[in-house]
């Protein structure tokens, strides 16, 4: 008997241990659950997506149309300070020569039409007494101002020269974060200068360098003299203008602002039209709703805007409006944010009416008000 269980233990071990490997490997075979982990696979494409490797047909495409911009104007020298002595000017008297020196800068602009309008930024040509436009083909002219709009940072130049390029208007409303963009123009007038980049972000605001700022981000290099240039997409066509970088050093760190095509053309059509941007005003000085402002007021996470001051006969002060109401809706807008809200009056066509809704010493009131137009940003008012 004992000669007989060592002859059987072998294969009895060795069928026991197959058994448990193989319950292991398959458990469903006797009722247990799997322990397989279950990976997520990615779908096998049948064929590559890959982006072009030339941007050269949107180059060919966009550049003929981005001009260089030389800028002039005549400005005083300092006087002496000898000059400006009391007892010298009283022995002299104050028909003193003025020394006067030449400035010049570098820009760019961007040919809208082929009858010879221009965009451009108004920091670039403001105070200008000559604005040369160089184009692509070596033409050279100079330009006329048409009119400019400080608060976009935006102006609008003509020249005239037979069979101008245009550039071809892209849609910024539909341009996405991750999209290439290509910056074309003048940096440090070196001559024309592409750069590649993708759209970091939309929308931006708040940035301090317009009144009304609806920037689109880009990482592609801008440098001084891209000012007024064109940021296309990989086909070739507009989505903005060139604007301002965010810079320590002065030269390109990777943040870049450009003025959506679609608020260019807006300006760039009214200035044509009317000479000026017309917009629509309410007369308000407006500040953000704080937390110790909401709970003097007694709100629960609802948005709105304080109003801080009225001007005097403005339409807000004939529609009622008080400093310390709190504006909750415009339109049926909710009012969460002072300068989108501001921004929502202005594209309001003056004479039209508009519904405020108000808080009031804890009361709900409905006010309507009458847009008027907005002064000049060098008014006082």
């Amino acid at each position: 008997m004992p000669q007989a269980l060592r002859f059987l233990g072998w294969p009895l071990l060795v069928g026991v241990l197959i058994a448990l490997l193989l319950i292991q490997r398959y458990p469903q075979w006797v009722g247990l659950p799997s322990q397989d982990v279950q990976l997520v696979q990615a779908p096998i494409y049948s064929r590559l997506q890959e982006g072009p490797v030339s941007y050269a047909e949107a180059v060919d495409t966009a550049s003929p149309a981005v001009a260089n911009l030389y800028t002039t104007k005549l400005v005083s020298k300092p006087a002496h300070p000898l000059f400006e002595d009391p007892a010298f000017r009283r022995f002299f008297g104050d028909n003193l020569p003025r020394q006067q020196r030449m400035e010049s800068s570098l820009g760019s602009a961007v040919l809208m039409s082929k009858e010879g309008y221009l965009l451009t930024n108004n920091h670039v040509v403001s105070g200008a007494d000559q604005i040369v436009v160089a184009l692509k083909d070596g033409r050279e002219t100079l330009a006329r101002v048409i009119g400019s709009d400080p608060e976009t940072d935006l102006a609008v130049l003509k020249i005239d020269l037979p069979n101008l390029p245009a550039i071809t208007l892209g849609r910024s409303d539909s341009i996405r974060i991750g999209d290439v963009s290509l910056a074309i123009g003048n940096p440090f007038g070196v001559g024309q200068t592409v750069t590649m980049g993708i759209i970091s972000a939309t929308g931006r605001n708040q940035l301090g360098l317009n009144t009304y700022e609806d920037f689109i981000q880009t990482d592609a290099a801008i440098n001084p003299g891209n000012s007024g240039g064109a940021l296309v997409d990989a086909h070739g066509n507009l989505v903005g203008i060139n604007t301002a970088i965010f810079s320590k050093s002065g030269g390109s760190q990777g943040i870049g602002f450009a003025i959506p095509v679609k608020l260019a053309l807006e300006v760039m059509r009214a200035i044509i039209e009317h000479g000026q941007v017309i917009r629509g005003y309410l007369g308000v000085e407006v500040q953000p709703l704080t937390p110790e402002l909401a709970e003097s007021f007694g709100l629960d996470g609802r948005p709105g805007i304080v109003v801080a001051g009225v001007y005097r006969d403005g339409p807000a002060q004939k529609a009622g409006l008080q400093p310390g109401d709190l504006i909750l809706s415009i339109d049926g807008e909710a009012a969460s944010d002072g300068r989108r809200s501001m921004n929502q009056v202005a594209r309001t066509k003056p004479g039209d009416k508009i519904r405020i809704e108000v808080l009031r010493n804890g009361k709900t009131l409905s006010l309507t008000a009458e847009i008027g137009i907005r002064p000049p940003a060098n008014s006082n008012n």
